[in-house]
């Protein structure tokens, strides 16, 4: 019987067959895991194949893992040279971003939507708390709007205080699947209790004395919407890392750059001081976001010469 992967807690998940009933469950001891690469062998949003515990009524056995159309993975907490798969099988996934309390950077922003490009999963950003923003971050706000939606992704300007935006925001979650990912205390959880007023996530405040959220949410989870689709509450993130992606490989996750690759005079063009490079002339234009490049040169820097 195929079941879905609704929690994971570790060793034991929460796992829901297609009658909406719901089981505890383990993993077989002699179950193959053969390319398994991630810290937690089974994500949420995984498909599974299940039988009945022989030592527990209530408990299920995952006997398989079916193959993930996709998934998002970011650098694992405990091991940075290992990865740690935040939600499998996606529709989509939405980045909360806030410019106040707390701010989250430009580069964190291009980080996760290279992550959402590598991944095969389609990315919308969501700006909140906009009822708080002074000049500053209004002028940020307008700048990564027009920054964002001219390469192709769809920007929502929502605040929770206030409502406004909300409703677009419920409408696009409808009959899929959506990963909701961000910093702490960038309302995630308000988010969700806001669109299922029968679930009530912990939110927690933002520190006074660091401008960071406090994590709330442990493990993630995913949370059937009453109407129609279901959400990943993730537990908040504060690095997003580059995984498993080549210096040469980089650009083409920038959807501005990757236009224009076969344009460039050399196959390895790193678009840095080659000659007849067409992204770094497409900078010069001004085709390209000056912004976006510095974060490319950035990103790259972190990236190893060898990648194994």
């Amino acid at each position: 019987m195929q079941a879905i992967v609704y929690k994971s807690t570790g060793s034991w998940y929460i796992v829901k067959t297609h009658d909406g009933k719901s089981y505890r469950a383990r993993i077989k001891g002699a179950m193959k895991l053969e390319g398994i690469t991630s810290t937690n062998p089974i994500a949420v949003g995984d498909i599974v194949e299940i039988i009945p515990d022989t030592e527990s009524e209530q408990s299920v056995v995952i006997t398989e893992i079916k193959e993930r159309d996709n998934y998002i993975a970011r650098v694992s907490p405990h091991n940075k040279n290992q990865h740690h798969i935040v939600g499998a099988n996606l529709d989509q996934t939405l980045l909360f971003a806030t410019l106040r309390n707390p701010k989250t950077s430009g580069g964190f922003i291009d980080r996760f939507l290279i992550s959402a490009e590598a991944f095969h999963v389609p990315a919308i950003l969501v700006f909140n708390k906009i009822d708080i923003y002074r000049k500053k971050e209004i002028d940020l706000l307008e700048l990564y709007n027009d920054l964002y939606t001219r390469i192709g992704y769809k920007v929502m300007l929502i605040s929770m205080e206030t409502q406004q935006g909300l409703r677009d925001l419920k409408y696009l979650l409808k009959d899929k699947t959506t990963l909701i990912s961000g910093h702490s205390g960038v309302g995630k959880s308000t988010f969700i209790n806001a669109v299922h007023p029968d679930v009530t996530l912990k939110t927690g405040a933002v520190s006074g004395w660091s401008g960071k959220g406090m994590h709330t949410t442990t493990f993630s989870e995913m949370i059937d919407l009453p109407f129609g689709g279901r959400v990943i509450d993730t537990p908040g993130i504060r690095e997003f890392g580059v995984l498993d992606i080549s210096r040469q490989e980089l650009s083409h996750y920038f959807p501005e750059m990757r236009s224009r690759l076969h344009d460039c005079k050399f196959n390895n063009c790193l678009h840095l001081d080659e000659p007849d490079c067409a992204v770094t002339r497409a900078v010069v234009m001004g085709e390209i976001a000056e912004e976006r490049y510095i974060s490319y040169c950035k990103i790259l820097d972190t990236i190893s010469e060898i990648t194994y």
